[in-house]
């Protein structure tokens, strides 16, 4: 019998605090689809605020986010978006811009820092002569901080260049900020500067900062007032919306000052892995609160049957790939959690070893 349950698989799998079943049971609502929820209005202007945009729109996931936003962006099928090639939009969103909104996608490879070569941005850009051959580029996506680069963070500096390389193509730049607060507190940078460049972003409220569910995008009010028609039309128009955004407030009160300690709490899982014979992590790669570790060649170890071990024990986490395992830190794990995980795997890989060479 599991005594102790450590769930390593994602930031996502946050309970809600008692602070926030308290906001929810005494949230102030009404109707939002009518656009008279009080304590959504009070969420969203706040969320605005801290990104440095003109409004907000909260939307029930993610996914709904980046759709709408690439949607409003790219009005006309046919419409093209230049993204990573391992971006959270082209690999896990169900190829909802070209099914639903007739947006092409073109890739272009992610750096092992999350980034895409500057030069390959400018370099996909449609020129407007092969307007009768091409699809017409419209937007430029990027991911801060990069999930599938290791929660890496995409710095200032390389975003403002992005900014500027839309505004002289006239196109329009969206950042996909699920874990936005994680890069700026990371970076040392406030938020809104971090996004001061991109005309949208979407902010997501059940990772990082632990609410129970939805997200948020935010941008200009002409952009708002669009993706606001597209949440109706997608079903994204809840009615009394201020009982999640309530516990929203309160995750960003509480939480965005904890996403530190979650990023120091990383590091030490990465430096415990690191000591364990038949594990590998680069540890200069964990810049917040994601680790993706190998499993070296001829460790005698499979991924598969180390996640199955350890949920034995009530560690879980997700395989990454066939020689990869992800793990996510968030605020409910403690730094005793760490080192139990780490006791953990550490017998499992023993484990699995002795059994191998007994075979």
């Amino acid at each position: 019998m599991v005594t102790r349950r450590v769930d390593l698989r994602s930031d996502t799998v946050t309970k809600p605090t008692e602070t926030m079943r308290a906001a929810m049971a005494n949230a102030d609502v009404d109707d939002d689809v009518l656009g008279s929820d009080p304590t959504a209005f009070r969420f969203e202007a706040e969320m605005a605020r801290i990104m440095g945009k003109e409004a907000a729109l909260f939307v029930p996931s993610g996914t709904m986010g980046n759709l709408i936003s690439v949607l409003v962006h790219c009005e006309v099928r046919g419409s093209e978006v230049i993204l990573g090639d391992n971006s959270h939009i082209h690999v896990y969103e169900n190829g909802g811009i070209s099914t639903l909104g007739g947006v092409h996608a073109k890739t272009l490879k992610n750096n092992a820092d999350g980034t895409m070569d500057i030069a390959l941005i400018e370099a996909a850009i449609r020129d407007p002569r092969g307007e009768l051959y091409y699809p017409t580029t419209r937007l430029i996506c990027l991911e801060n901080t990069h999930a599938n680069c290791g929660g890496r963070c995409i710095s200032l500096e390389y975003t403002d260049r992005v900014g500027e390389v839309a505004k002289k193509h006239g196109l329009k730049l969206h950042i996909d900020g699920a874990r936005i607060f994680n890069a700026s507190v990371a970076l040392g940078v406030p938020v809104h500067r971090l996004v001061q460049a991109a005309d949208s972003v979407s902010v997501c409220l059940s990772k990082g900062l632990g609410a129970p569910v939805g997200s948020v995008i935010v941008g200009s009010e002409i952009f708002i007032n669009k993706a606001k028609r597209l949440r109706k039309t997608l079903g994204g128009g809840m009615r009394q919306v201020g009982v999640l955004c309530a516990a929203a407030y309160v995750a960003l009160q509480e939480n965005v000052g904890r996403l530190e300690d979650d990023h120091r709490k990383a590091k030490i899982f990465a430096d415990g892995l690191n000591q364990i014979k038949g594990l590998k992590v680069d540890t200069a790669s964990v810049e917040t609160n994601m680790i993706f570790f190998n499993i070296m060649e001829g460790s005698m170890i499979m991924v598969g049957e180390l996640c199955n071990i350890l949920e034995e024990h009530g560690i879980l986490m997700m395989p990454a790939s066939s020689s990869s395992i992800r793990i996510v830190l968030h605020h409910q794990i403690s730094e005793s959690d760490v080192h139990y995980a780490l006791s953990c795997i550490q017998q499992a890989v023993l484990q699995l070893q002795t059994e191998t060479i007994g075979k």
